[in-house]
This record gives C-alpha cells, sequence and structure tokens, in this order.
C-alpha cells in the first residue's frame, strides 16, 4: 500500500480532523461539545479552530461538523499513521495498549511517507490497530458486529473492535487489556444485570463489563 500523500498542515489541524473522523466512525454526533472533550480543549477554543479548518477548505458546516474530501484525506493520512504506530509499538516493541496509544498520538505527526510504507511492510501490512480499528488504506473488510451488550446469557462471541470511544475512557484501555477482551479472543455471556452490566467469561477467568464499554465493544457471534 503505498503511504497517503496530502499537503503539510499543523499538527493541530491534523488532531482535530482525525478527532472528527474518529467521532463520526464510531456514530458519534460530530458536534464541538463532543470535540471538545475528545481533544480536552475549551469549548471556545474548538469553535474558533473549526472556523480555521473551514476556512482553509478542511471541515463542512451544516447543522453539523463534516470533514471536506479534503478534510477527510487529511484525516485518513493521519489515522493511518496512528494505528500503524500502534501495531508497531505494541506488536515490535511490546509496549502495552495504553502506552502504545498515547505514544503513537505523538508519533502520528512525525512518521515520514517512506518510514510509513516500511512500518507497513516489516508489519505484514495489517488491516487494523491493535484494538480492531480498520487502518484506513488497508483491504479491510469490515465483518458483522453487535455491541457486546446486546447478547442474551450463554451467547458464545469473539472480540472483533474496541472502538476509539472506549480508547479516551481513562483507564479502559489498560482493563480490557488486563481482562484479555482482545480482537479475537473467544468468550461466553455468563450474567446480565439490570444496570447494564455483562459478565463475561474470556479464558477462563470471570469479569464485569459496565454499561458503557458493553455498548460499544464490538463482537462477532
Amino acid at each position: 500500500m503505498a503511504p497517503y500523500t496530502t499537503p503539510e498542515y499543523h499538527p493541530a489541524f491534523e488532531e482535530y480532523c482525525e478527532a472528527i473522523f474518529e467521532l463520526d466512525e464510531d456514530d458519534v454526533d460530530v458536534i464541538q461539545a463532543r470535540i471538545a472533550d475528545r481533544l480536552e480543549i475549551s469549548r471556545p477554543a474548538v469553535s474558533e479552530m473549526i472556523r480555521k479548518l473551514e476556512h482553509e477548505g478542511l471541515v463542512a458546516l451544516d447543522g453539523r461538523i463534516s470533514l471536506t474530501p479534503l478534510g477527510r484525506r487529511l484525516a485518513e493520512s493521519v489515522v493511518r499513521r496512528h494505528r500503524l504506530a500502534e501495531r508497531f509499538l505494541t506488536d515490535v516493541l511490546g509496549l502495552s495498549w495504553a502506552e502504545a496509544h498515547w505514544e503513537a498520538g505523538k508519533w502520528e505527526h512525525v512518521i515520514s511517507p517512506k518510514v510509513e510504507a516500511a512500518m507497513d511492510t516489516l508489519l505484514g501490512e495489517p488491516t487494523t490497530c491493535p484494538h480492531g480499528n480498520p487502518i484506513p488504506g488497508a483491504d479491510y473488510h469490515a465483518p458483522d458486529t453487535t455491541p457486546l451488550g446486546e447478547l442474551t446469557v450463554g451467547s458464545e462471541f469473539v472480540v472483533s473492535r474496541i472502538p476509539e470511544e472506549l480508547e479516551f475512557a481513562p483507564g479502559m484501555l489498560d482493563f480490557l487489556e488486563q481482562a484479555e477482551l482482545l480482537p479475537g479472543r473467544s468468550g461466553v455471556i455468563t450474567a446480565a444485570s439490570p444496570d447494564g452490566t455483562t459478565t463475561v467469561e474470556v479464558g477462563g477467568s470471570h469479569v464485569g463489563i459496565g454499561a458503557f464499554a458493553s455498548a460499544r465493544i464490538l463482537v462477532t457471534s
């Protein structure tokens, strides 16, 4: 896969386009409040930056915030580098999910096209990041998935994807990795509580998954 080529933009522009892309990917309303929460930036600052992005032709405003073709191209290039970096940091260097996610947030702005291509080749042209999210430009075919929390007690499942929304929840990546809720791992629903907590058995261990996470973890069954 040839690396994405886009004009160079300030890292802040890349961060915003990436956030908009990922919120849309997770079916989260792309509004200024959500962007502010994701980037941990004040709403007035987000409002000012959105105006700049619109001026640059990277976003369009029509009741919601959406990426223009140019903005989407930029976002995909950043997301691709981030997810390849996560793969490299976990698969080659052995970092934890949480460490890799944090470090990849810095790497995504400095990986050159040549390094990106070499990294892709070294990793065997992966189609997803360690959490199962698709790498833009890869030969990814989305399976039919269901949120974990929608399965009934006794249902067997295979973890498919941990959406980006969960990657930004404090402590969530560490928890899921320790619980072995990793893409490709199989399990079974052993209990479901009225508060939305789903108890699963994975690798011989039982773990309770809160409503927020169980509604977002995507599995095949």
